[in-house]
C-alpha cells in the first residue's frame, strides 16, 4: 500500500494544485520511487489511498502502469475524499483499504524518498515466520525530528522507550510490513473496511502492540528524506 492521501500543508503553495506525492524528485513523481522499488522486489499489486486532489493520482497512473525497467504494476485505489470528504489518517486509511490487501502487506508513504531501499521477498518471509504483527524500518533522527519515535532493543523489538532505558530513539521511516490482524480487534476497534470513515492514526496501534512485544524493527541507514517542506524538495533536486 502506498499512502498518498495527505494534504501537504507545509508544502504549500506547491500542493495547492498538485497532490504532494506527484511533486517531482529527480525527474519523476515522488510516489513513483517506492512504486518502482516494490515492482523491482516482485510486489506488483499496489493499493493507493487518496484524498486531496486524488483524481490526479489515478489519472497519472491508472490501473496498470509500465515502468522504464520493463516491469509493470497493477493499481487499486481507496478514494477517501470521494467517499468521506477527506483523509482518514494512516490507520483509518489502512482499515478502509483492507479488502484490497492481503493478510501480509507492505506500507510505504508516497512522500518519503528512500531511493536505495529494497523491498525484498526475504524480508516478507522472515516477517511471516516471526509471527509478529508488524515490522518497522527505523532511521537515524533527522534534524526535524530530533527526539525520534521509537526505541529498538537488543532482541530486535521496537519499543516505546529508548534502548536499555537510555534516551536513544529512532525515527520511523514509514516503511513497514503488517499483518491484517493488527487492524482488527483487540488492537483496532474500527469496523472492518471502515464503512463509517473513522479517522485514526497508526501510532497508538503500534504502541499497544509494542507493549505486547508484537512489533519488530531494524535500522535502515541508506539515504532517506521525509519530503515535508519545499526546502527539502529543493535540496533533493539540487544539481
Amino acid at each position: 500500500m502506498i499512502l498518498a492521501a495527505g494534504r501537504g500543508e507545509r508544502m504549500r503553495p506547491l500542493t495547492d494544485a498538485t497532490p504532494k506525492p506527484l511533486l517531482k524528485v529527480r525527474g519523476k513523481p515522488l510516489m513513483q520511487w517506492p512504486m518502482e522499488a516494490l515492482a523491482a522486489g516482485g510486489f506488483t499489486q499496489l493499493v493507493v489511498n487518496t484524498a486531496w486532489l486524488g483524481e490526479q493520482i489515478e489519472q497519472r497512473f491508472g490501473t496498470r502502469c509500465a515502468w522504464d525497467t520493463g516491469l509493470a504494476s497493477t493499481l487499486g485505489y481507496s478514494h477517501e475524499a470521494r467517499d468521506f470528504g477527506g483523509a482518514l489518517e494512516t490507520a483509518g486509511g489502512i482499515v478502509r483499504a483492507l479488502p484490497l490487501l492481503g493478510e501480509v502487506f507492505w506500507v510505504a508513504a508516497g512522500d518519503v524518498f528512500a531511493p536505495d531501499f529494497g523491498f525484498s521477498r526475504a524480508a516478507v518471509e522472515r516477517f511471516v515466520a516471526g509471527g509478529r504483527l508488524a515490522h518497522l524500518w527505523l532511521v537515524p533522527n533527522p534534524p526535524h525530528n530530533p527526539k525520534g519515535d521509537f526505541g529498538l532493543d537488543e532482541d530486535g523489538l521496537a519499543t516505546d522507550d529508548g534502548i536499555a532505558g537510555a534516551a536513544t530513539r529512532f525515527t520511523f521511516s514509514t516503511i513497514g510490513l503488517y499483518r491484517a490482524a493488527l487492524f482488527a480487534p483487540p488492537w483496532c476497534d474500527i469496523a472492518a473496511g471502515n464503512p463509517d470513515g473513522v479517522r485514526a492514526p497508526l501510532a497508538p496501534l503500534l504502541r499497544a502492540a509494542m507493549r505486547k512485544a508484537q512489533v519488530s524493527a531494524e535500522l535502515y541507514l541508506g539515504p532517506w528524506t521525509d519530503v515535508g517542506t519545499p526546502e527539502r524538495l529543493d535540496a533533493l533536486n539540487a544539481p
